[in-house]
This record gives structure tokens, sequence and C-alpha cells, in this order.
């Protein structure tokens, strides 16, 4: 089955873990052997083969590059002209998989519905589409360097990730949107950008709804329900998103999906993670929206951690092809399924591009 996911963090992965994607996921595990700067190390589960394995034609590929003050003590660019240039890196990247054939940039109706057909034919390696998206606004200078992102392609954006931004407050923080917020969402609107609702905090969250009136999703974002943290959003939140008619993504890292989960002590296996606790979810969403319409797939794999930290029943990527007879077994239909693994983000896409 075809899927969307809607959110990748491949080019954090190319520049900053320095992984070739064009290689196998076992290429890359084996070449991270022995190496201990990072925890995920060796347990990679993405590359663009597997992509293709999996029939994951399509996904929201990210830059991320955060600015902090000197206050605070989370990692990233020491000025925003840093993090610009970094994202600007990120984006060279892309394009020089683009010009091996092995992606191609998807920005508007008809390079959507050419990208979607090259696939149903069953084109012999056809490159994976992707959405440009910024994970924090920290990057954007001025407003003006937003508009120049816009022409380089980028169609979503996330005012926050961790921590508090020059734009909003994100996970785990706390605070508003502020001047500058409001004028970002005003520029947001004007571009026919798409807002994505992750990493706001509560207060933040309630104050862009307030006041912005343009396409919001959640490109990977799951349930307070089930674990009762910031990150994750609370049954009114999720009620605000389907009356806008957003989509949700549902992501696959192990301490969005079980709660006390300890970073870098608790397994998967230990805590017993599975792709089951993603299908919890996503059952949960349709209940609250009455439907299959809201929610997909926005896995956010190799996004910081990889197999210590994501189910134990999914080992690469291409493992997304067992979600549809987990949902089946749940009592979903085919329609619902398809909506699910990538129909619901797609017409979101054509709606907003219409």
């Amino acid at each position: 089955m075809f899927v969307f996911d809607a959110h990748l963090d491949l080019s954090m992965n190319a520049m900053e873990w320095n992984r070739d994607l064009t290689w196998t996921v076992a290429d890359i595990r084996k070449s991270e052997v022995g190496m201990a700067d990072k925890l995920d190390r060796a347990r990679n589960t993405v590359s663009l083969d597997a992509m293709r394995k999996g029939n994951i034609g399509l996904c929201v590929a990210t830059q991320i590059a955060r600015y902090v003050k000197r206050e605070n003590q989370l990692p990233g660019w020491n000025s925003p002209h840093q993090a610009w240039a970094q994202t600007q890196g990120q984006l060279a990247w892309y394009r020089a998989m683009e010009e091996i054939g092995e992606m191609v940039q998807i920005r508007n109706l008809a390079e959507l519905n050419t990208h979607l057909d090259l696939w149903k034919n069953g084109v012999n390696k056809t490159p994976i589409g992707y959405i440009l998206s910024l994970e924090g606004a920290d990057s954007i200078i001025t407003l003006e360097y937003l508009e120049r992102s816009y022409e380089q392609g980028l169609r979503a954006i996330g005012p926050a990730h961790y921590g508090p931004g020059t734009y909003a407050h994100g996970t785990d923080s706390v605070g508003g949107i502020g001047q500058k917020g409001k004028a970002l969402l005003k520029e947001i609107e004007r571009l026919n950008l798409i807002l994505d609702a992750t990493h706001l905090c509560d207060v933040s969250f309630w104050e862009t709804m307030k006041v912005y009136n343009g396409p919001v999703w959640a490109s990977h974002n799951n349930c307070r329900k089930f674990v009762d943290h910031n990150r994750q959003f609370s049954d009114e939140q999720i009620r605000e998103l389907i009356g806008r008619q957003s989509v949700i993504g549902i992501a696959l890292d192990a301490w969005m999906m079980v709660p006390n989960w300890v970073r870098g002590v608790s397994t998967p296996e230990g805590m017993d993670v599975t792709l089951t606790q993603m299908i919890d979810n996503i059952d949960h969403i349709c209940q609250l929206s009455g439907n299959s319409l809201h929610v997909g797939i926005g896995t956010d794999l190799d996004g910081g951690f990889g197999k210590e930290q994501c189910p134990t029943d999914l080992d690469t990527i291409a493992d997304l092809q067992e979600v549809p007879k987990l949902l089946s077994e749940r009592g979903y239909s085919e329609t619902d399924i398809e909506n699910i693994m990538s129909k619901n983000f797609i017409g979101f896409l054509k709606k907003v591009w219409k």
C-alpha cells in the first residue's frame, strides 16, 4: 500500500549524522559499528532504499536548526544567521539528491499529481517525493527570509521545536507567541504555507489557534491520553484540529508511545513497545472524530533516535507495511486504511494547493 510519511529528518541525518541515505539501512549500520557519539549509531531505520521497499513514495522532509540564546542550555546554533546557514546546507543536500534522481521536490498540485501517477504506474526506482518543511522557525532571521524559503519550495513550517523560541514556545517550555509569533503567523497565512502545530506548548498552541486562520496540520504528534506529557495533544487540542479539518501524523518515538519511559535506560523490549501503540493512537483520534479522515503517519523515524527507541516489530521504515494488517484487525475497512496510510495527508495538500 502507498504510504505518505508526514515527518522525516532526512537532511539532518545526512548532514549531521553523516549518513549516506542512498545506501541500504544495513550498510549504514555496518559503517557505524563502534561509533559512540550518538545513542542511535548502528541502529538507524531509514534510507531511500528502505523507503522504496516500503512503498513510501512521498514524505514531508525537514530542515531543522535551532537558534539558542546564551541562557538556553539546549543544543543549537548561537545566532539565527548560523541556523539559517545550516538549513541552507540541508537544502543543498536535497538538491543534490534531486540531481541524481533519488528525490523530487513537490511544491504544487500539478507536481503532486504527476508524482502520484509515477508511483501508481510503478516506474523503476521512482524518486522519493518530498514536501519541504521547517521544524522550528528560529532560523527565519526576519520575515523576508520566510518568503525566500517559500521561493525555495518551503511548504510547511512549525513555529517552535523544543524550549523557548523566537516565535513561540515549544516542548518542555511555557509561554505564548508574542508579537513576533503573531507577525510570523500572518506571513504564513499570506504565503499559504501549512502551519505545523507539532511541538507548540499548550499556551502557544491556543494563542495560535485564536489568531491563525490558514491551513494547519500536525506532522508528528501523539495523544496525551496514553502518555501524559506536554509533547502530546490533549483531547481538547485534537478536537480543535479536527474542527479545522487538520490531519495528525502518529509518531514512533518510544517515549511518546508508552508512559514512564526513561531515556537511555528503558528499552523497547522491556517496555513492550510495538506498532500496537501506534494503532491505539490512530484509533483514539478516529474515535474522537467519528471517522478515519483526520489521522495519518508521521513516524519521525531516525529523528535523533533509532532501534533503541522505537517499536520492536519495526526493523526499518519499510515495516510500515505491517500497519494496514494491524488496522484491519481492529476492524478498519480498506478505505479507512488507505485514508490513514496516505490519502488523508494527500487530500489535505490537494485542498491547500487547489
